[in-house]
């Protein structure tokens, strides 16, 4: 039971930090709280993603040209798929670029409404509606 628990130890993590994620996202009205928490969140699929494509005792797939020619590659070998590597690789910088974008709107948002709770920006809408006559 105990090997069970230590081989699988990275999963209940994982889903620590998606909590912590999910329920910073939910739990506050501060937009940037709410970005750290998608952050965190991005961070734990980034984390489960690898942590299933691990391959164990898989070697990289690193060939010499004269092996794939001549066919003297070994059939017998493991080797680890470098894809989903290379796919989180590139999810982390969507992620940062999103993240800054995001970042970004809260300035202006601080700049428009003086604040990034949740509460004073639709209370500031209101009154604007209600000024309006909408």
């Amino acid at each position: 039971m105990v090997e069970i628990v230590a081989e699988r130890f990275n999963f209940a993590v994982i889903i620590i930090l998606m909590m912590v994620g999910l329920y910073a996202v939910i739990a506050t009205g501060n937009l940037v709280k709410r970005l750290v928490g998608l952050s965190i969140f991005q961070t734990s699929v980034f984390l489960l993603y690898i942590s299933i494509s691990k391959v164990f005792g898989g070697a990289p797939p690193i060939f010499d040209y004269k092996d794939l020619v001549y066919d003297r590659l070994d059939p017998n070998a493991v080797y680890s798929n470098p894809l989903p590597h290379v796919l989180i690789l590139t999810a982390i910088v969507v992620g940062v670029a999103t993240l800054s974008v995001g970042l970004a709107l809260v300035v202006r948002i601080r700049e428009a409404y003086g604040s990034i709770e949740d509460d004073a920006i639709a209370e500031a809408d209101y009154s604007l509606e209600l000024e309006k006559g909408v």
